[in-house]
């Protein structure tokens, strides 16, 4: 873009941006439609847990923010085709979307009631239908209206749980994440002619409903931590930053089918912590 603005606030600007973000009453999704929000983006929150959407809604509202809030069950189709249709006729298009919904469901293997032979299949199905299902029901709903506008931005949330194997997590939310990782690459290829680019945020442990909110177990807390290189959980507004560098319209425009690791360094391996010191007569 030769003669353009160069500054950072231009670059990632977002303001009038026409924004939706599922799972947003809290966690992720609410960290992902207020950094939106209160940098001047006209943001649709969806969510399935009414009271904590209503009270979502008020806190950006009462800030100044243009924000709207419906319910949505991500797992249901007809609904979310249902709620992207009127939000898109309402503010004359979309311009982003945040697939973040999602649940978890089932023990991990570290456990003996999540271990293959044992794991539970009604939980299995539970996740696929959120966290796999509904990511391809919210990412078909917005291709409908961004490839006939010739522009958008798609963003998936996926999970370091879906670029490697982790213990602490069910058969199903690794499954779902596994698979939201190819989805987002394949419609990414789908959609690159239409200018819509598609991209995936790979949270390592943060602070959620899911992860486990501020003042979880504190084994819990410990062993997330015990995982991640810099030695910590993270809190969802340290997310916020990838947020408008995928969503900004002029920030990352040659960017697509790119997975986003938010890990604290999960993915690089466990931390120097982790291995013993070798013996003195140690050469490689």
């Amino acid at each position: 873009m030769p003669g353009a603005d160069k500054r950072a606030a231009a670059i990632f600007d977002v303001d009038g941006v026409r924004a939706a973000v599922t799972g947003a009453a809290s966690g992720l999704g609410f960290a992902m439609a207020e950094v939106l929000a209160l940098n001047g983006a006209r943001v649709s929150l969806l969510d399935a847990n009414e009271s904590l959407l209503e009270a979502a809604v008020k806190e950006l509202a009462d800030q100044g923010a243009i924000v709207t809030g419906e319910i949505l069950d991500v797992a249901d189709p007809v609904a979310v085709d249902r709620a992207f249709a009127a939000i898109a006729e309402r503010d004359g298009g979309l311009d982003a979307v945040f697939a973040n919904a999602g649940i978890s469901r089932g023990a991990g293997i570290i456990v003996e009631e999540g271990k293959v032979e044992n794991a539970d299949r009604d939980a299995y199905q539970q996740v696929i239908d959120v966290n796999l299902n509904g990511v391809l029901w919210t990412v078909q709903a917005a291709a409908r209206i961004m490839r006939a506008q010739k522009h958008g931005r798609i963003i998936a949330t996926a999970s370091t749980a879906g670029l490697s194997t982790e213990a602490f997590c069910g058969y199903g939310y690794i499954a779902a994440k596994g698979g939201v990782v190819n989805l987002v690459r394949q419609a990414a290829l789908d959609l690159a002619r239409d200018n819509v680019l598609v991209n995936g945020i790979a949270p390592g442990p943060f602070y959620t409903r899911i992860g486990g909110p501020s003042g979880a177990d504190p084994e819990v807390v410990e062993y997330w931590s015990s995982t991640v290189p810099l030695g910590r959980m993270a809190e969802p507004s340290e997310l916020q930053g990838v947020v408008l560098l995928l969503a900004a319209p002029r920030a990352s425009t040659f960017v697509t089918g790119a997975i986003i690791p938010v890990d604290g360094g999960t993915l690089i391996g466990p931390p120097i912590s982790a291995f013993s010191r070798p013996t003195a007569g140690f050469v490689r």
